[in-house]
Protein backbone atom coordinates (compact mmCIF):
# COMPACT_ATOMS: atom_id res chain seq x y z
CA UNK A 1 0.00 0.00 0.00
CA UNK A 2 1.55 3.41 -1.16
CA UNK A 3 1.62 5.48 2.23
CA UNK A 4 2.56 9.58 2.44
CA UNK A 5 5.45 10.20 4.99
CA UNK A 6 4.14 12.26 7.87
CA UNK A 7 6.37 15.03 8.55
CA UNK A 8 7.92 15.27 11.94
CA UNK A 9 8.86 16.92 15.09
CA UNK A 10 12.25 15.40 15.81
CA UNK A 11 14.53 16.11 19.10
CA UNK A 12 18.19 14.24 19.25
CA UNK A 13 20.24 13.32 22.09
CA UNK A 14 23.76 15.10 22.45
CA UNK A 15 25.07 11.93 21.32
CA UNK A 16 24.49 9.12 18.60
CA UNK A 17 20.67 7.76 19.29
CA UNK A 18 20.48 4.31 20.27
CA UNK A 19 16.96 3.88 20.81
CA UNK A 20 13.92 6.22 19.59
CA UNK A 21 10.03 6.89 20.70
CA UNK A 22 7.61 7.33 18.66
CA UNK A 23 4.95 9.44 20.00
CA UNK A 24 1.65 10.24 18.82
CA UNK A 25 -0.44 13.54 19.78
CA UNK A 26 -3.98 13.12 20.11
CA UNK A 27 -7.19 14.57 18.52
CA UNK A 28 -6.78 18.28 17.37
CA UNK A 29 -3.20 18.63 18.71
CA UNK A 30 0.38 18.43 16.57
CA UNK A 31 3.68 16.69 16.93
CA UNK A 32 4.52 19.41 19.11
CA UNK A 33 1.96 18.45 21.81
CA UNK A 34 4.34 16.61 24.15
CA UNK A 35 7.42 18.00 23.39
CA UNK A 36 7.91 20.25 26.06
CA UNK A 37 7.48 16.76 28.18
CA UNK A 38 10.85 15.86 27.38
CA UNK A 39 13.28 17.98 30.06
CA UNK A 40 10.35 16.66 32.61
CA UNK A 41 11.02 13.11 32.42
CA UNK A 42 14.56 13.81 33.43
CA UNK A 43 15.91 10.68 31.27
CA UNK A 44 19.95 9.67 32.46
CA UNK A 45 22.33 11.65 29.62
CA UNK A 46 23.89 7.82 29.05
CA UNK A 47 20.03 6.85 27.69
CA UNK A 48 20.41 8.30 24.02
CA UNK A 49 16.54 8.77 23.14
CA UNK A 50 15.49 9.77 19.75
CA UNK A 51 12.24 11.20 19.88
CA UNK A 52 9.72 11.26 17.34
CA UNK A 53 6.64 13.22 17.10
CA UNK A 54 4.21 13.33 14.07
CA UNK A 55 1.66 15.36 12.67
CA UNK A 56 -1.59 13.44 12.07
CA UNK A 57 -2.85 14.33 8.65
CA UNK A 58 -5.73 16.99 8.21
CA UNK A 59 -9.11 15.46 7.37
CA UNK A 60 -12.87 16.13 7.62
CA UNK A 61 -13.97 15.49 11.24
CA UNK A 62 -18.19 14.26 10.46
CA UNK A 63 -18.71 15.31 14.57
CA UNK A 64 -16.97 18.34 13.24
CA UNK A 65 -20.10 19.17 10.61
CA UNK A 66 -17.07 17.98 7.91
CA UNK A 67 -14.59 20.58 9.41
CA UNK A 68 -11.21 20.21 9.23
CA UNK A 69 -8.85 18.79 11.84
CA UNK A 70 -5.40 17.00 12.92
CA UNK A 71 -6.78 13.42 13.40
CA UNK A 72 -5.41 9.81 13.07
CA UNK A 73 -9.06 8.80 12.28
CA UNK A 74 -12.56 10.25 11.54
CA UNK A 75 -14.53 10.75 14.38
CA UNK A 76 -18.74 10.29 14.12
CA UNK A 77 -20.43 10.30 17.43
CA UNK A 78 -23.98 9.97 15.89
CA UNK A 79 -23.32 6.35 14.30
CA UNK A 80 -20.34 5.01 17.13
CA UNK A 81 -18.83 3.80 14.29
CA UNK A 82 -14.84 3.14 13.92
CA UNK A 83 -12.97 4.42 10.89
CA UNK A 84 -11.45 1.43 9.99
CA UNK A 85 -10.31 2.81 7.02
CA UNK A 86 -8.57 5.98 8.61
CA UNK A 87 -7.01 3.55 11.11
CA UNK A 88 -5.42 1.56 8.64
CA UNK A 89 -4.36 4.38 6.99
CA UNK A 90 -2.65 5.91 10.21
CA UNK A 91 -1.30 2.21 11.13
CA UNK A 92 0.63 2.11 7.56
CA UNK A 93 2.23 5.52 8.05
CA UNK A 94 3.51 4.85 11.56
CA UNK A 95 5.01 1.29 10.27
CA UNK A 96 6.64 4.00 7.71
CA UNK A 97 8.25 5.75 10.62
CA UNK A 98 9.08 2.89 12.50
CA UNK A 99 11.10 1.90 9.42
CA UNK A 100 12.90 5.20 8.96
CA UNK A 101 14.21 4.61 12.25
CA UNK A 102 15.15 1.22 11.61
CA UNK A 103 16.97 2.69 8.39
CA UNK A 104 18.58 5.14 10.51
CA UNK A 105 20.17 2.61 12.64
CA UNK A 106 17.44 2.07 16.07
CA UNK A 107 17.45 -1.76 16.32
CA UNK A 108 13.06 -2.19 16.08
CA UNK A 109 13.63 -3.74 19.96
CA UNK A 110 14.77 -0.43 20.75
CA UNK A 111 11.86 1.64 19.49
CA UNK A 112 8.56 2.60 21.65
CA UNK A 113 5.52 3.40 20.16
CA UNK A 114 3.93 6.48 22.39
CA UNK A 115 0.83 8.09 22.10
CA UNK A 116 -2.07 10.08 23.81
CA UNK A 117 -6.39 9.58 23.11
CA UNK A 118 -6.13 8.87 19.60
CA UNK A 119 -2.41 8.39 19.25
CA UNK A 120 -2.55 5.74 21.47
CA UNK A 121 -5.12 3.94 19.77
CA UNK A 122 -3.66 4.12 17.03
CA UNK A 123 0.03 3.25 18.58
CA UNK A 124 -1.98 -0.13 19.76
CA UNK A 125 -2.86 -0.75 16.72
CA UNK A 126 0.14 -0.26 15.03
CA UNK A 127 2.37 -2.19 17.65
CA UNK A 128 0.25 -5.31 18.85
CA UNK A 129 0.36 -6.32 14.71
CA UNK A 130 3.62 -5.58 13.80
CA UNK A 131 6.30 -7.91 12.13
CA UNK A 132 9.12 -7.03 14.45
CA UNK A 133 9.92 -6.73 17.95
CA UNK A 134 9.45 -3.49 19.48
CA UNK A 135 10.67 -1.72 22.69
CA UNK A 136 7.11 -1.40 24.07
CA UNK A 137 4.12 0.59 23.58
CA UNK A 138 2.92 3.77 26.00
CA UNK A 139 -1.04 3.76 25.98
CA UNK A 140 -1.92 7.38 27.36
CA UNK A 141 -5.87 7.92 28.08
CA UNK A 142 -7.05 6.01 25.13
CA UNK A 143 -8.60 2.91 23.98
CA UNK A 144 -8.18 -0.22 21.98
CA UNK A 145 -9.78 0.43 18.30
CA UNK A 146 -9.77 -3.22 17.15
CA UNK A 147 -9.94 -5.94 19.34
CA UNK A 148 -12.03 -8.65 17.08
CA UNK A 149 -9.74 -11.25 16.44
CA UNK A 150 -6.79 -9.78 18.63
CA UNK A 151 -6.02 -13.07 20.35
CA UNK A 152 -6.58 -15.11 16.88
CA UNK A 153 -3.92 -12.96 14.82
CA UNK A 154 -1.80 -12.43 18.04
CA UNK A 155 2.24 -12.34 16.44
CA UNK A 156 4.73 -14.03 17.83
CA UNK A 157 6.99 -11.05 17.18
CA UNK A 158 4.96 -8.98 19.87
CA UNK A 159 3.80 -11.33 22.08
CA UNK A 160 5.30 -10.31 25.01
CA UNK A 161 6.02 -6.68 24.27
CA UNK A 162 5.76 -4.63 27.93
CA UNK A 163 3.20 -2.24 27.92
CA UNK A 164 2.11 0.86 29.58
CA UNK A 165 -1.75 2.02 30.01
CA UNK A 166 -2.20 4.96 31.84
CA UNK A 167 -5.65 6.36 32.65
CA UNK A 168 -7.04 9.50 34.62
CA UNK A 169 -10.32 8.88 36.78
CA UNK A 170 -11.32 11.70 36.00
CA UNK A 171 -11.58 12.12 31.87
CA UNK A 172 -14.10 13.47 30.49
CA UNK A 173 -13.17 13.05 26.76
CA UNK A 174 -12.33 8.88 26.93
CA UNK A 175 -13.70 7.93 30.54
CA UNK A 176 -12.19 5.94 32.66
CA UNK A 177 -13.77 2.84 31.52
CA UNK A 178 -12.37 2.72 27.96
CA UNK A 179 -9.22 2.59 28.88
CA UNK A 180 -10.06 0.15 31.34
CA UNK A 181 -11.56 -2.54 28.63
CA UNK A 182 -8.79 -2.11 26.90
CA UNK A 183 -6.07 -3.38 30.13
CA UNK A 184 -8.72 -6.00 30.20
CA UNK A 185 -8.91 -7.36 26.86
CA UNK A 186 -5.18 -7.09 26.57
CA UNK A 187 -4.75 -9.18 29.94
CA UNK A 188 -7.34 -11.53 28.68
CA UNK A 189 -4.74 -12.57 25.72
CA UNK A 190 -1.83 -12.16 28.15
CA UNK A 191 0.15 -9.87 27.13
CA UNK A 192 2.55 -8.23 29.22
CA UNK A 193 0.84 -5.06 30.45
CA UNK A 194 0.65 -2.69 33.22
CA UNK A 195 -2.35 -0.44 34.84
CA UNK A 196 -1.59 3.10 35.84
CA UNK A 197 -4.90 5.54 36.93
CA UNK A 198 -4.36 8.94 38.24
CA UNK A 199 -6.96 11.66 39.75
CA UNK A 200 -6.98 13.90 36.65
CA UNK A 201 -8.58 14.65 33.59
CA UNK A 202 -7.88 13.52 30.27
CA UNK A 203 -4.57 15.09 30.15
CA UNK A 204 -1.09 14.18 31.78
CA UNK A 205 0.11 14.71 35.42
CA UNK A 206 3.55 14.95 37.06
CA UNK A 207 3.54 11.62 38.97
CA UNK A 208 2.38 10.18 35.70
CA UNK A 209 5.52 12.01 33.96
CA UNK A 210 7.59 9.96 36.80
CA UNK A 211 6.23 6.66 36.15
CA UNK A 212 6.20 7.11 32.61
CA UNK A 213 10.44 8.21 33.03
CA UNK A 214 10.68 4.90 34.99
CA UNK A 215 8.69 2.90 32.27
CA UNK A 216 11.09 4.28 29.46
CA UNK A 217 14.18 3.66 31.71
CA UNK A 218 13.18 0.31 32.26
CA UNK A 219 12.69 -0.56 28.62
CA UNK A 220 15.14 0.99 26.56
CA UNK A 221 17.87 0.76 29.24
Amino acid sequence: MLTTSLPTVEVNPSTKPTAAVIWLHGFGADGHDFESIIPQLKLPANLAIRFVFPHAPMRNITMMNGESARAWFDIDMTKGAIDVDGIKKSTFQVKDLIQQEIDNGIPADKIVLAGFSQGGAIALNTALFYRKPLAGILALSTFLPVTEGLGSKKTKFNAEIPILCCHGNQDEVLPLAMGKAAFDTLTSHNYDVQWKEYDMPHSVCPQQILDISAWFQKVLS
